[in-house]
């Protein structure tokens, strides 16, 4: 009934340490990714939103319009020419 692919571990793990590394996020920090599907118009098929949850509470979200096993170091990159 639900054929979900299993997310690959190795790729996240990688997203996460791109995002640590370019933005310095400290070990309190959880940093979670979430894949979603858009089936509504004027929407991207899929896009990727990664969390940071500071210990203190705040939270920052940043969007990338590719499924997570697109991704690459130079999207994250890029994110600082864009609004997150």
């Amino acid at each position: 009934m639900f054929n979900k692919k299993k997310p690959n571990l190795e790729i996240i793990q990688n997203l996460k340490n791109y995002f640590i590394k370019k933005y310095q996020i400290p070990e309190s920090t959880i940093l979670s990714i979430a894949e979603l599907n858009c089936h509504e118009p004027d929407c991207p098929p899929t896009e990727t939103v990664i969390t940071a949850r500071s210990i203190d509470g705040t939270t920052k979200n940043w969007k990338i319009h590719k499924p997570i096993e697109e991704i690459s170091e130079k999207d994250v990159k890029d994110l600082e020419n864009n609004n997150h």
